[in-house]
């Protein structure tokens, strides 16, 4: 009888693992379709972006590492997956896609999704993702270049992209892995509360 309790006790435990393995292909697999329809939204922003600039004209600004406006002679559209990108959406608890991050090998680009129109005024991006996060880390950087600790060719900078105050996309260089998880879940907090207030307001 213990010999047949113990077995039982095995296949439980057996079938527990099994259930958890499906339950984790389930996920990714969800995650995959996702990323795929971000792709496939991205590359479809980027003809219609295309499209749209050559008819308006629309002159762009950039916003720099150092918070500085200056103009751009045209919009750069955000680049495809040729370059070996991977692309990781940012979606709000209810599944709203609020942008795609495009990973490189030691830069991300954050893409904001084709229905989604974050301004640069709109609390938190200004008082939190640039002033506490971004601004942050390429301090940190700065003071590991005067201190020798860092060639000042992997300093941490960002680019952010704009067309009027409209964030088109935010460019950010010399991520290292840590730096990468911080900014994933920085970036997609500070997205999803500039949705819930550009909600409230409509």
């Amino acid at each position: 009888m213990s010999e047949d309790s113990e077995k039982i006790k095995r296949l439980v435990s057996f079938r527990k693992s099994l259930e958890k393995k499906v339950g984790d292909l389930e996920t990714e697999l969800k995650d995959l379709q996702s990323m795929l329809e971000a792709v496939s939204s991205i590359l479809l922003e980027k003809g219609f972006r295309r499209a749209e600039i050559s008819k308006e004209a629309a002159q762009p600004e950039t916003l720099s590492s150092k918070a500085e406006i200056a103009p751009e002679p045209e919009f750069q559209p955000p680049l495809t997956s040729a370059e070996s990108e991977s692309v990781t959406p940012l979606k709000t608890i209810a599944g709203e896609l609020l942008a795609s991050i495009l990973t490189s090998e030691n830069s991300l680009r954050v893409v904001p999704a084709e229905d989604k129109t974050f301004d640069i005024n709109t609390p938190p991006f200004a008082q939190f993702l640039v002033e506490r996060v971004l601004t942050k880390m390429q301090e940190r950087d700065n003071e590991l270049v005067r201190t020798g600790q860092l060639g000042s060719d992997k300093i941490f900078s960002y680019n952010i992209v704009q067309e009027g105050d409209v964030i088109r996309e935010i460019v950010i260089r010399n991520v290292d892995a840590d730096r990468l998880r911080e900014l994933k879940s920085s970036i997609r907090w500070t997205l999803e509360k500039m949705y819930e207030k550009m909600r409230s307001q409509d």
